[in-house]
């Protein structure tokens, strides 16, 4: 399993934004998202400034990923979406 798409699995399993930088139309493009479903041919996301539109990418158009500013990465941490 590459890098990033570790990074992707960490954003969808933890609820968490990650810092990426991608091609959008061609253009490379860098924000933080936030992964909602992911599978082999395409993953769905929101980015920081638009959550309400979630948008489509394939993965090969994911040029790097890293955790977001304030996370460590730390697996013990508890989830978002924990009570």
């Amino acid at each position: 399993m590459s890098l990033t798409r570790r990074f992707l699995r960490y954003s969808l399993e933890r609820g968490r934004p990650i810092k990426v930088m991608l091609l959008r139309d061609g253009m490379p493009w860098s924000g933080n998202i936030t992964v909602l479903s992911l599978d082999d041919h395409q993953f769905t996301y929101i980015t920081a400034r638009n959550k309400k539109t979630p948008q489509l990418l394939h993965p090969n158009d994911l040029l790097s990923a890293g955790y977001a500013r304030g996370d460590e990465g730390d697996p013990l941490a508890p989830r978002k979406d924990a009570p």
